[in-house]
């Protein structure tokens, strides 16, 4: 048998592919990030914002159990909204310092913002990321106050992975479940106002529904390694405690929940693979008749939204900070 046609070898193949176009990602994320907060206009004290650093949400001694805190400079002796930002990545790579620009525009309109860390895959699949997001969630809700944060009007958002996350979150303080790190958020007692879930990959298994043969092997191999990183080693799990990894499905369908959901605003571009996951978010929620501002935006990729110079990315973050004004209004 040629080597070409032996499984072993056509699986390690196509590891190493996997492997190695997840390192280019990765750095090209880095790079870019790294490269455009170096601007002028990217410090936050030209917008009035301070920032932070480094504050431990768990007591681990890691790095990724680190939060930053952006918040306006002029704070006034009000409690502000508090933001809970989720970064995304696949659940695989990134974190709170390549998505500064979202804490940064969440800080600049008004609002306390908690940006965090947590653990990724593959050496730490799921449940690492919601434990870690729930353990944020509930220091938030104690720590806010410190900042100036007001942890009774929270908001929770996310990109991509942590769309998923932030769904997630939002459903656990929601629902009544045993999973350990759904009560950890349900037993703060605390709702979100508002959430806001963009561009999320909200069903992480059957990634097959995602690669249409219009869609380039680079793409396929960073849906499946998602997956697989993330989920394959969740398996010895109970059913019910793997549900808040698709968080999409299980609000398609879970009964009513034990305290209303609140509204959210999803926004998504037509050229992003997951434009459906956020289809499928707006008619389970206006089925449960729970607000749901969704908007797509043409032609536009994921995670458009980090774009803040480009014109669509401009106008998603003015509909939600529109929809925010209406939800959760500022003090000032």
């Amino acid at each position: 048998m040629a080597a070409v046609d032996n499984p072993r070898f056509a699986r390690k193949r196509d590891r190493l592919r996997r492997d190695l176009g997840g390192k280019v990602i990765t750095a090209s994320f880095h790079t870019v990030s790294g490269l455009v907060k170096r601007l002028p206009q990217a410090n936050p004290a030209r917008h009035g914002v301070e920032v932070k650093k480094d504050i431990a949400y768990l007591d681990t001694g890691r790095d990724v159990h680190l939060l930053d805190v952006y918040r306006p400079k002029d704070m006034g002796d009000e409690l502000r909204p508090t933001v809970l930002f989720i970064h995304g990545g696949g659940f695989r790579i990134l974190s709170k310092d390549t998505h500064w620009v979202f804490a940064l525009a969440l800080a600049r309109r008004g609002y306390v913002v908690f940006t965090i860390n947590y653990r990724l895959a593959p050496a730490h699949p799921f449940p690492a990321a919601v434990e870690d997001v729930a353990a944020a969630y509930a220091f938030v809700t104690k720590a806010a106050p410190t900042f100036g944060g007001d942890p009774e009007q929270l908001i929770v958002a996310g990109e991509s992975a942590g769309g998923n996350l932030t769904l997630g979150a939002t459903l656990a303080a929601c629902y009544e479940r045993p999973e350990p790190w759904c009560k950890t958020i349900y037993e703060t007692g605390i709702v979100p106002k508002a959430a806001a879930p963009l561009c999320g990959i909200l069903q992480v298994s059957d990634v097959e529904r995602l690669v249409t043969d219009d869609v380039s092997t680079i793409v396929g191999d960073r849906v499946h390694a998602i997956s697989d990183e993330y989920l394959g080693a969740s398996e010895g799990l109970p059913d019910d405690w793997k549900a808040m990894a698709d968080p999409l499905v299980f609000l398609e369908n879970a009964g009513e929940p034990d305290r209303p959901l609140p509204p959210m605003f999803a926004s998504v571009g037509t050229h992003d693979l997951l434009v459906d996951d956020t289809v499928r978010l707006m008619r389970a929620l206006n089925k449960r008749e729970v607000r749901c501002v969704t908007r797509i935006y043409d032609g536009e990729v994921h995670a458009f939204q980090a774009f803040v110079w480009r014109k669509n990315a401009q106008e998603s973050w003015r509909e939600l900070f529109e929809f925010l004004d209406e939800e959760v209004p500022l003090n000032d």
